[in-house]
């Protein structure tokens, strides 16, 4: 039931009736000039909240077009920022080889001017054999370049190994830790003889590779002594640093020594080597 005295007005009909007094207002301000009272009154309750909505608003999207702006300038400074870091990395990666290649570089000189009796040659190691060490390689240089089979192969501070074939622009070279290399060597303080033999297994485990058949009856050789290539050998150029004395014992028969030395190349890292461009001349 409705309350009796309770007004019902439709919003059609208020609308209409606000819309007269408006007009009203405004003709009245028309024909008066009048500025204040109630119709100021109207306009800042009505109006200017309207106005400060629709300013929100603008504001609002223009800010939003302009952190669309800023955020695609920062993506794009972003990616220019990340180009430069990669473009610098490279540069310095470069710069890094360079240096590590001179170092490399500055070796081999300096161990050429310790064998200035013999002519040399530099070569780049190009492939190395089924072993995880270099104990047989290829370099890039062969016949055309003056390379021959039995030529002697150094690098680091000392021996590498020999050229065992040829071709016009390549050269294999077996290394002295190869389990088929041996050399006739001699100890430098002593001027004893002895013969190296390669060993993988003794290299992978210990970075050595085994020395035998030493005479040493009075006991003169050391641990740390150094050991080279002897005159007697038939196929290597006397005097070039294989390695240092790690290890001795009296062999069974109590007339000769054995042991192992460490060799001075790093046989695990080989890029350059030098080639003595001549052969051992055997009488």
């Amino acid at each position: 039931m409705n309350r009796r005295g309770k007004i019902n007005i439709p919003p059609r009909v208020l609308f209409y009736i606000l819309v007269i007094i408006c007009a009203m207002l405004l003709a009245l301000n028309y024909v008066t000039g009048f500025s204040g009272g109630i119709l100021k009154n109207v306009s800042n309750y009505i109006f200017v909240p309207m106005q400060k909505g629709i300013d929100i608003v603008g504001e609002s999207i223009m800010e939003t077009g302009e952190s669309a702006k800023t955020k695609e300038e920062l993506i794009a400074e972003n990616d220019a920022l990340n180009k430069q870091v990669a473009e610098l990395t490279t540069q310095l990666t470069n710069m890094q080889l360079q240096q590590k290649e001179l170092e490399r570089l500055t070796g081999l000189f300096e161990l050429a001017s310790s064998y200035h009796d013999y002519d040399v040659t530099g070569a780049h190691v190009i492939a190395r054999g089924n072993s995880n060490w270099f104990s047989t390689f290829t370099i890039d240089k062969g016949s055309s370049d003056g390379i021959k089979v039995d030529m002697n192969v150094i690098a680091g501070s000392g021996l590498v190994g020999i050229v065992t074939s040829v071709g016009p622009n390549y050269a294999v070279v077996r290394s002295i830790i190869d389990d088929s290399s041996n050399v006739s060597g001699m100890i430098l303080d002593t001027s004893d003889n002895c013969i190296i033999s390669g060993n993988l297994m003794l290299m992978t485990d210990s970075n050595m590779i085994s020395l035998t058949d030493l005479s040493d009856d009075d006991d003169e050789v050391e641990i740390g002594t150094a050991v080279v290539t002897s005159n007697i050998s038939s196929k290597y150029l006397p005097g070039i640093l294989i390695g240092y004395v790690s290890d001795l014992h009296d062999d069974a028969n109590d007339l000769t020594k054995s042991g192992t030395i460490t060799p001075v190349v790093d046989f695990m890292h080989l890029q350059e080597v030098l080639v003595i461009m001549e052969t051992k001349e055997v009488n």
